[in-house]
């Protein structure tokens, strides 16, 4: 599994938006975390779709997290950003579509390391990027 760059600057963006009291715009999240404007629009997008973040209209508009940052961990965000966080394309997909899966040796393994992965990222919230 690699993060791709929309994954870490989806935790950059969340980890902005909760240092920051009340809202900020995407111009000022962009400029601050340094991600060309059009990227962050995209990455916005979804993390307004997950329900991660809301938007807010007028002279104090802008985006804010929906929840306290302590209720984000790491891994449901890059779940939403991410096609897969699996290790491995066996483990990334049903077991029904892998005419190996019941007698493949190495599966045990890939599905151990995705647990790990996840009970690691899990383990991580927002607040602890906030230094």
């Amino acid at each position: 599994m690699i993060v791709s760059t929309k994954g870490r600057y989806a935790l950059r963006m969340m980890t902005d938006l909760a240092t920051r009291q009340g809202s900020a715009s995407l111009r000022e999240i962009a400029q601050a975390q340094d991600i060309p404007f059009k990227y962050a629009e995209s990455i916005m997008s979804l993390l307004v779709r997950a329900g991660f973040v809301e938007s807010a209209r007028g002279k104090n508009g802008g985006y804010r997290l929906t929840r306290p940052p302590e209720a984000y961990t790491l891994a449901e965000v890059l779940r939403e950003t991410e096609t897969s966080l699996a290790a491995s394309d066996c483990t990334g997909r049903k077991e029904a579509d892998c005419p190996r899966a019941a007698t493949c040796p190495t599966l045990p393994v890939w599905r151990a390391l995705d647990q790990t992965v996840n009970e690691f990222l899990s383990g991580y919230t927002i607040v602890d990027l906030m230094g």
